[in-house]
């Protein structure tokens, strides 16, 4: 019985990587809300196959698949629509321009301007007159477009 419980774990391990692998793939950063909610889903599906109360891999191998091409009707949807893009993805924001918060925004989002300005320190950015733009990007992270010294 024990060695049954090792191959389903194998056998879940790789097919969830094959699906994964065949569903699409971006750098790590590019990740989008919608691609964090499909590994997650589909390793929740896979672990429930495996020791959940109805541990049967049939029933696993059909929920993964089931999600894989939904996944990819929904990807392929995507790819074809700019509205269905920016549905799932979202867009990018603009926290700050021309020295000027988007309070607003940056509210609705719950970002605070000590989050901007910790991204901007890492870009070696001293202080807000060192900044031309901030940008929150559809996919989490903050950008900040550093200001051009004119006197060059």
């Amino acid at each position: 019985m024990a060695i049954f419980v090792i191959f389903r774990a194998v056998f879940g391990y790789l097919f969830l990587v094959l699906m994964v692998r065949i569903v699409g793939r971006r750098p790590g950063k590019q990740l989008t809300p919608f691609e964090f909610v499909l590994i997650f889903y589909l390793g929740g599906l896979t672990l429930t196959g495996m020791v959940g109360d109805e541990a049967s891999l049939t029933n696993a191998v059909t929920q993964i698949l089931t999600v894989a091409l939904c996944h990819y009707v929904l990807a392929s949807l995507r790819y074809r629509f700019d509205v269905v893009a920016q549905v799932l993805d979202g867009t990018p924001l603009i926290l700050l321009e021309h020295n000027e918060w988007r309070t607003d925004t940056m509210s609705r989002m719950r970002i605070t301007d000590d989050d901007v300005m910790d991204m901007a320190r890492e870009h070696k950015i001293k202080d807000l007159k060192g900044i031309d733009a901030a940008v929150l990007e559809a996919f989490g992270e903050i950008t900040v477009v550093a200001r051009k010294d004119d006197s060059k």
